[in-house]
């Protein structure tokens, strides 16, 4: 099982208030785990070059939507950044040092790049939790809506036509599909497209340790409280899965699902309590 004393650099990481975490040293920190050797700050020099190479034609432009623009031909006509379709479940879309090495990534990773990117170059680019495929947008550019995975500004309508994709006609299309997500919701989606694909592969330990990453950074979250426990009973850790499949239920006692977690954990409690 992993320990969770390992995360201690991404649990440092993320203290204090929202806007004072570290977006591109936290995504890093990561990839930590499966890259012992990584160097953070290579790649935060990384993109620090790509910013002061953009910098002279960047601060040439008037206005937001024009510098989002400027922007994305820089990172995918000039340098090469395009999303991976062709293997969208690559892991290593999910790790930044990998999209950097690779100029290649999933919509939320890609985002990242380009949110941090902006910062540099004084820009304020916030990402966007919309259903079924990160965005990003700037407030300095009219709320300009940007698809990350390939550069493209995305009207109203594009927005509303891929929320109905999503999601059908049964919810109404609304400006609350489009608002910023704060740092640590955008780090628990990043370690959320993990953890499935880690349970894809059954390999339920790197999945508990997203899992561990995730309650971090949303230390109350019920879906997760439950599927952390979920993942300390399949590995037979029955003493952690009643501690959290209890809170799953102090949190949300109507969750549809609590019915069976209670069941479960009458099973969960007779193990935890008769191994020693």
């Amino acid at each position: 099982m992993p320990d969770p004393s390992g995360y201690d650099g991404f649990s440092r990481l993320i203290e204090g208030p929202d806007e004072r975490i570290d977006l591109l040293r936290s995504a890093l920190e990561i990839a930590s785990p499966e890259y012992e050797s990584l160097d953070a700050g290579r790649y935060v020099g990384r993109l620090e070059e790509l910013a002061e190479e953009l910098r002279p034609r960047f601060e040439e432009t008037a206005d937001g939507q024009a510098q989002l623009g400027c922007i994305s031909r820089f990172l995918y006509d000039e340098k090469g950044f395009a999303g991976n379709s062709q293997d969208y479940y690559d892991l290593r879309n999910s790790y930044l040092n990998e999209v950097l090495e690779r100029r290649t990534g999933i919509p939320i990773t890609l985002a990242i790049v380009y949110i941090e990117l902006a910062a540099r170059l004084d820009l304020d680019v916030r990402g966007v939790g919309f259903p079924g495929h990160f965005l990003v947008k700037c407030p300095a550019g009219g709320e300009t809506i940007v698809d990350p995975f390939d550069g493209r500004i995305l009207t109203q309508e594009d927005c509303e036509t891929r929320f109905r994709a999503v999601v059908g006609d049964a919810l109404p299309f609304g400006p609350r599909y489009l608002e910023a997500s704060p740092k640590r919701g955008i780090l628990a989606r990043v370690l959320g497209n993990l953890k499935h694909i880690h349970l894809s592969h059954n390999d339920f330990e790197r999945a508990l340790g997203c899992s561990h990453r995730i309650l971090l950074l949303l230390p109350d979250d019920p879906g997760e409280l439950r599927d952390r426990g979920l993942l300390h009973a399949r590995l037979e850790c029955f003493a952690p899965a009643v501690a959290d499949l209890e809170r799953f239920l102090l949190f949300a006692p109507e969750d549809p699902a609590a019915q069976a977690v209670e069941a479960q954990l009458s099973k969960l409690r007779e193990r935890a309590y008769s191994v020693h």
